[in-house]
């Protein structure tokens, strides 16, 4: 990140929310997924943008310094989104979210409607979630109870980190394939060891965004007049492609970026592409538009389609 990153507590009617301000240009909040916080929205934006904005990054209700009952529920931290985009003087904002993330997205371009430029669901979820919690989730909780775990994990992912790499990415021709880019790689390595850093202080978050995903969200999303892009793997395991479809089909007018054979860390393995696709999306919003997207991205984006909900 070449940009200098300001990281403060701002006081909201429901409670103090930490966030993060970087860059100039047309204003993009990043909202982040499960283990996360500010950083890994940081870290969402660094991935998927380049850096023509001025981005806000908030860590949600339970996740690291920001408290879990300043909003609990998808529509209370679309509200506390909004609260925190006063404070900062932004009236309208573009929203990058990533999986977890979602459900606030989605309730803020619904509830906030005129304050939301545009919308990218990047492998997140949109509706209920009916695959299993992997165990490997409990077993993580519970080890990060022992005094000086969290350090040894991370630790362990710098001692190793290929092999760290290989959980994340099992497929050995994606994981090739985001090796090959180094940016990609380091990037995604950064990810992986950010999870141990004050661990504990996300398990809040993490836990409430499970509970989120598997309660009913039969919200209007119809309603949504936002342009939207949904960017989805073919082959997420963790938020079914399915859930993309649907999005994209409610919401009219709504483009879908499907990348085939991509995972749920598709932001990595397929990051060229993403950056093409959300470069030539954004391009089109009014106040966000830029010169054309250099020749060499778009040759490698697959053509998007546009789903329309008559």
């Amino acid at each position: 990140m070449r940009e200098k990153v300001k990281v403060s507590m701002i006081r909201t009617r429901r409670g103090d929310v930490q966030s993060a301000t970087w860059g100039e240009g047309p204003p993009v909040l990043s909202l982040h997924g499960a283990m996360g916080g500010y950083d890994q929205g940081v870290l969402l934006a660094e991935t998927v943008l380049r850096p023509r904005f001025k981005c806000v990054a908030i860590s949600r209700p339970g996740y690291l310094a920001t408290p879990l009952n300043v909003g609990p529920t998808a529509q209370e931290q679309a509200d506390l989104c909004a609260d925190v985009l006063d404070d900062l003087n932004i009236e309208r904002v573009a929203i990058t979210a990533i999986s977890g993330g979602g459900p606030t997205a989605l309730q803020f371009a619904l509830r906030h409607a005129t304050r939301c430029s545009a919308l990218v669901m990047i492998s997140a979820c949109s509706s209920r979630l009916d695959v299993p919690v992997p165990f490997r989730w409990n077993v993580m909780k519970l080890m990060a109870r022992i005094p000086g775990m969290p350090a040894r994990m991370r630790a362990g992912v710098e001692r190793n980190p290929s092999k760290a790499m290989e959980r994340a990415v099992p497929d050995t021709a994606l994981r090739m394939r985001m090796m090959r880019d180094r940016e990609a790689a380091e990037l995604m390595s950064r990810l992986q060891k950010s999870v141990f850093v004050e661990m504990r202080r996300r398990f809040a978050g993490s836990d409430n965004d499970i509970r989120i995903s598997r309660t009913d969200m039969s919200w209007p999303l119809e309603k949504i007049d936002a342009p939207l892009l949904v960017v989805h793997g073919t082959e997420d395991s963790i938020v079914p492609y399915q859930q993309a479809e649907s999005l994209a089909r409610r919401v009219r007018g709504a483009q879908l970026l499907s990348i085939r054979g991509g995972e749920h860390v598709s932001i990595f393995t397929h990051r060229a592409e993403v950056i093409a696709g959300i470069d030539e999306f954004l391009g089109s919003i009014e106040g966000y538009a830029w010169a054309t997207v250099p020749a060499w991205r778009a040759a490698r984006v697959d053509p998007m389609r546009t789903l329309h909900t008559e």
